[in-house]
């Protein structure tokens, strides 16, 4: 490897041996962003660099915002796992992964520090600037593997991210009470947000009962976009802007 970083933001180059060739005739057009889930970030970092652990990231962010490189951009590391977006599985071969060292909800989930947000948000704009990666395209772990991902979780300030033009984001619409549909529910209505979550790329079936996979798309969509609450239900406040998001897509 090259001792130069692929970024135009303060980054060094810390190795990884885990990864491999992109598929033929990917292009790089997803960001994906995670947190680390173990106690410290040096554990985190040995975990990544470890050819045991079969797991990976392009790039990793210590709470001091501190960057470090360890995979090449033009390699496919492995960092999103089973996961889909928009019908397509192979999300590490489309995609930059960004590890964000936070302790996570095993092990005491904290906010992220100002400092380590600066630094995630300046290499975030540099990667999609130079990839030409859409705001709808830069996404949490969760989005693409629902049910089996929570990072980089509520605490994420993707709002701070917004500011630089980072990632889509509209502002969650006021939670109010009463409830609206949740697990074991059949109909139309369910069908109408399963149409709408699917349009906006998670992977759920369309078929009016309000299953497993529903609710952890459902769980998914708040955790990054309505983190005031998170709970699988789909209230008014979650349909309003999911609704939100859709209408401000520049096409669809």
């Amino acid at each position: 490897m090259s001792v130069a970083t692929d970024t135009g933001v303060t980054a060094r180059v810390h190795p990884s041996p885990n990864h491999g060739e992109r598929a033929p005739g990917s292009q790089i057009d997803m960001l994906i962003l995670h947190y680390t889930g173990m106690q410290d970030g040096d554990s985190a970092l040995r975990r990544l660099c470890d050819p045991r652990s079969e797991v990976s990231a392009h790039y990793f962010v210590y709470e001091d915002g501190s960057i470090l490189q360890c995979v090449p951009e033009s390699r496919r590391a492995w960092h999103a796992g089973k996961s889909s977006w928009q019908g397509q599985a192979d999300i590490n071969s489309r995609s930059i992964g960004v590890e964000i060292v936070n302790p996570g909800h095993e092990w005491g989930y904290r906010d992220f520090p100002d400092v380590q947000i600066e630094a995630v948000a300046d290499l975030c704009a540099d990667i999609c600037r130079r990839h030409d990666i859409q705001p709808r395209m830069v996404l949490a772990h969760s989005d693409v593997a629902p049910g089996r991902k929570e990072d980089p979780g509520e605490k994420f300030p993707w709002a701070a991210l917004a500011l630089r033009q980072v990632g889509h984001y509209v502002e969650p619409a006021p939670i109010t009470s009463g409830l609206f549909m949740q697990l074991g529910e059949n109909g139309q209505p369910v069908e109408a947000v399963q149409s709408m979550l699917a349009l906006y790329g998670y992977e759920v079936g369309i078929s009016g009962s309000f299953d497993q996979a529903t609710q952890a798309a459902v769980t998914a969509f708040q955790r990054h976009f309505r983190p005031a609450k998170v709970d699988g239900v789909v209230d008014q406040s979650t349909v309003e802007t999911l609704h939100k998001l859709l209408s401000a897509l520049p096409a669809l």
